[in-house]
């Protein structure tokens, strides 16, 4: 190799001439600087604007809580003893936590169900059929609430927590399939080739190979499917009757008065203390789900 060749190399390795300084300053620099300044003053807004409406919440401290927000002139926890109460908080609140969280089991386990198939096998309807669930998931429940309540009528649902837990995993499935066949994409064919090379059947290679390496992402299913049904509203509005049997999305409710007059203290306390759930919930699994869906160890050997 010639001395030319060599230096040669070595400015295509190094990207640079040697014995030069680095490259000069480009005009692409400046234009992603001003670009990712651009984005991020945008994130910042976009963020305020979800920011301040919650500064409202301050109210639950304050003694003397009005409509807007503010600081507390007069800190007090006396609008939290208003509401922790059983009737209030905690049966509301353990109706939310029966309803929304069966509803995510069931979405989970049933999107795993419908979403294998799908990502495993060459269906003949396969494509259609995910273009149903697309369409279902942009399906406004509010369209089909008259025929859904008429069939609960029916079939003596209606004043049921089962029935609205079922309602509330079949409104969250279509998002819920869609998403863990992306999951499921994402999970090379080999493995449970080579799990049925050992030995083991279809359902087995599904509970002992698949689930577990698609754990992250049916995480994600069911705590997009809790949320959703955590703050649904109109669904056991509708199919709820008894005072007893409501979750705390309906008992929120009851804050509002007539003619537009409400108790801001006992109810920003109360919104406080609804949410707090499903802030744990996302602190719990912030760990879990932070380790990403990767599939870089079961590749090896």
């Amino acid at each position: 190799m010639t001395a030319r060749t060599a230096r040669t190399v070595r400015r295509d390795r190094q990207g640079r001439a040697p014995g030069r300084g680095p490259r000069p300053w480009t005009v692409a620099a400046p234009r992603r600087a001003a670009a990712a300044a651009v984005v991020h003053a945008l994130l910042a807004l976009l963020a305020a604007a979800f920011a301040l409406p919650a500064l409202w919440l301050a109210a639950a401290f304050d003694s003397e809580a009005a409509s807007r927000a503010r600081l507390p002139r007069e800190p007090t926890l006396e609008h939290f003893a208003t509401v922790a109460t059983p009737d209030t908080l905690f049966v509301p609140l353990a109706n939310s936590l029966w309803m929304c969280g069966g509803a995510a089991l069931v979405t989970v386990v049933a999107s795993v169900l419908a979403a294998y198939p799908l990502s495993r096998f060459q269906l003949r309807f396969g494509r259609p059929f995910l273009y149903t669930v697309l369409f279902a998931t942009g399906l406004p429940i509010t369209a089909i609430m008259v025929p859904v309540y008429s069939l609960f009528s029916r079939v003596g649902m209606v004043d049921s927590r089962w029935g609205v837990m079922l309602f509330l995993a079949a409104a969250g499935m279509p998002f819920g399939i869609w998403l863990t066949k992306s999951f499921l994409d994402g999970i090379p064919v080999e493995l449970e080739e080579a799990a049925w090379a050992d030995g083991a059947s279809a359902r087995q290679s599904l509970l002992r190979v698949v689930v577990p390496l698609a754990l992250p992402g049916l995480s994600v299913v069911g705590v997009f499917t809790l949320v959703l049904a955590w703050g649904n509203f109109f669904v056991p509005f509708v199919l709820l009757q008894t005072p007893e049997r409501l979750p705390a999305a309906v008992r929120i409710y009851t804050f509002f008065g007539q003619y537009g007059s409400m108790d801001y203290g006992p109810l920003a306390a109360y919104s406080l203390l609804y949410t707090l759930p499903v802030v744990l919930l996302y602190a719990a699994v912030a760990r879990f789900l932070g380790g990403g869906f990767s599939l870089g160890g079961a590749m090896k050997g």
